[in-house]
């Protein structure tokens, strides 16, 4: 009959081997800077997985087997007594890699191997002796007088790896550090009471929540990396985008100054103080890491459509509907939006080209919306120019849901035109 302490450990064992395969399903979906990482704890959480499994094994086998359970019980207990003592080596492995040490030139390492094997020649030796644990034969398992001499190999292992991490730390980050040493500490502490008391399993659970939880703040700390490299190819996009000016804009903008200069010189000299600052909101976006204020990037608008009103004339009219401009957004994201609906929307044959830009606040968020009764934005990709249009738009979506938690969409109504919708949550 199994009594609380029976029920405990099977809840003990069950939850440290629901910890490692959750562990090592994280493993195997979570984005990895390198592979190391990935194969050291795939073996890592194999091992865990390995461990828990003899221990609940033998849980099963000494409750409710009999003396013909005897020799399986043996076999189980030997199993996940050499499989929590690899982990403590594959620390010390995993500790010398987050510091630049190769485990090849570590007496740290050598120190460890050789208690190890010391721990593995006792272990050895206990299955023929009683002095250390034993199992007789009506399937009973025994803490001999000698047990806590088992441990010892494996106590001195864990408190080498702790003065290693102390004397490391400062090649550490804090986070690492403290993951580190929480995953030291938590299964010191269990091995300590368990030598000193027998019934509950202690050690199971110690390992498996210190091991998952490492990998859990390993992950997160992974994620954010991973976060901070997709922002650097969203800016580098941008900045791309920046450089990326048609040649035709450039060139007729020179040539509507050149005639200007003759014909009107006051017209000139106002589209080239747009022209410069619509060049100097480009650039400037190479400096810009995270979001600018919206009034910024109007600013960046007004300037482009102030020069383009030059050639179309008759042909574009733009309207600004922006009561609520509190928001900032990342640098390059209308501008070249508005240069979409200008550059296909812009045709003689079409009739004028009206643009309309318009910012609503919602109760958590704010709306932008960028509508133009051009020919309409077509969702397949039918050339070069139509696929590049895609890209760019694809990288302003993302850098909007990346940088700003935001959205974008495209619609195409019955009425014709198109009408874009940013909406980027307030803080």
């Amino acid at each position: 009959m199994t009594n609380w302490i029976d029920l405990t450990n099977f809840a003990v064992v069950i939850s440290g081997l629901t910890l490692a395969i959750l562990g090592f399903i994280l493993t195997n979906f979570m984005p990895y800077k390198g592979s190391w990482e990935k194969k050291y704890f795939t073996v890592f959480f194999i091992f865990l997985i390995i461990y828990t499994c003899s221990d609940l094994a033998s849980q099963i086998s000494l409750i409710f087997g009999g003396p013909e359970c005897a020799f399986l019980s043996k076999t189980a207990v030997f199993l996940e007594s050499f499989f929590s003592s690899v982990l403590m080596p594959m620390l010390t492995i995993y500790l010398l890699h987050c510091t630049g040490e190769t485990v090849a030139h570590s007496r740290t390492f050598t120190f460890v191997i050789i208690l190890w094997v010391v721990y593995f020649a006792l272990l050895t030796v206990t299955q023929f002796t009683t002095y250390i644990y034993y199992v007789d034969e009506d399937n009973i398992y025994h803490r001999g007088s000698r047990y806590p001499l088992l441990l010892i190999p494996i106590v001195l292992s864990m408190l080498i790896n702790i003065t290693l991490l102390l004397k490391k730390r400062t090649l550490l980050a804090t986070r690492q550090f403290r993951i580190l040493a929480v995953n030291m500490f938590i299964p010191l502490v269990c091995m300590l009471i368990q030598i000193c008391s027998y019934g509950l399993l202690l050690i199971v659970l110690g390992v498996s929540a210190a091991a998952f939880f490492m990998l859990l703040s390993i992950s997160i700390d992974q994620m954010e990396q991973f976060k901070a490299q997709q922002e650097e190819i969203m800016q580098q996009q941008a900045s791309i985008l920046a450089l990326q000016m048609r040649p035709h804009f450039i060139y007729n903008t020179m040539t509507s100054i050149y005639y200007l200069v003759k014909q009107d010189t006051d017209k000139a000299q106002e589209v080239i103080t747009n022209f410069t600052r619509y060049l100097r909101g480009n650039f400037s976006a190479f400096a810009k890491e995270d979001t600018i204020p919206f009034l910024e990037e109007l600013e960046h608008i007004r300037s482009y459509l102030a020069v383009e009103s030059v050639r179309f004339e008759d042909s574009l009219y733009v309207e600004y509907d922006t009561p609520f401009t509190s928001f900032s957004i990342p640098p390059l994201t209308l501008q070249p939006l508005v240069e979409n609906s200008v550059k296909y929307g812009c045709d003689p044959e079409c009739g004028p080209l009206y643009v309309t830009i318009r910012t609503r606040k919602k109760k958590n968020s704010v709306e932008i919306k960028i509508s133009d009764n051009g020919p309409g934005f077509s969702t397949h990709a039918e050339n070069d120019t139509h696929k590049k249009t895609h890209i760019a738009l694809d990288n302003i979506k993302n850098r909007i849901k990346l940088i700003c938690n935001g959205t974008l969409e495209i619609e195409a109504p019955e009425s014709g035109g198109t009408v874009v919708t940013i909406t980027i949550p307030l803080s």
